[in-house]
């Protein structure tokens, strides 16, 4: 599935750092989301706890912790790649601000109850470059980003229902 990032409700800069990010392989993805959080998260996670039901998620904050480290890393590239898995299709179910609940409570456990990054990890360039990008955007611009990242990630067999634009169809009550 691909997302539609041209919208009136994201500017052009985050609609770059998001294709930046869409361009990333798998585990670079999962290496920003990590730096994201270590380097930023005490500015960017409250806005998504307050409006967020982790209880919602039990297999992901929950039975997620009981599972080996190669387990986790396999769930977290799965969910990145979209692949129909009972993991994935959980996470596909949350709401975005769900969603980076999830990212913030395995942020959280990194190199504890949850896999971490090995200790000799360099980011590439790309990497640094988008997590500059995101560092520098206002913090309602680092949450819309943030929040596509998040929604752009997991399996749901949902569809989008079309905007106006692409229907040439008013909605209709």
């Amino acid at each position: 599935m691909t997302f539609n990032t041209d919208s009136q409700l994201l500017s052009e800069k985050e609609q770059k750092i998001f294709q930046a990010y869409s361009d990333l392989g798998i585990d670079d993805r999962l290496a920003l989301l990590y730096l994201i959080y270590e380097q930023m998260g005490k500015a960017i996670t409250p806005a998504a706890p307050a409006a967020a039901e982790p209880e919602l998620a039990p297999v992901l904050l929950g039975d997620f912790y009981q599972l080996g480290k190669d387990e986790q890393l396999k769930i977290m590239r799965d969910i990145v790649n979209r692949e129909d898995t009972e993991y994935s299709r959980a996470y596909g179910g949350l709401t975005e601000n769900n969603q980076l609940v999830v990212w913030y409570a395995w942020a959280q456990g990194m190199g504890d109850t949850v896999v971490g990054m090995p200790n000799n990890y360099q980011p590439t360039e790309a990497i640094n470059s988008a997590l500059k990008a995101i560092k520098d955007l206002e913090f309602q611009e680092q949450i819309s980003v943030l929040r596509l990242v998040a929604g752009s990630m997991g399996y749901s067999e949902v569809q989008p229902i079309p905007s106006q634009a692409e229907t040439g169809k008013t909605s209709s009550l």
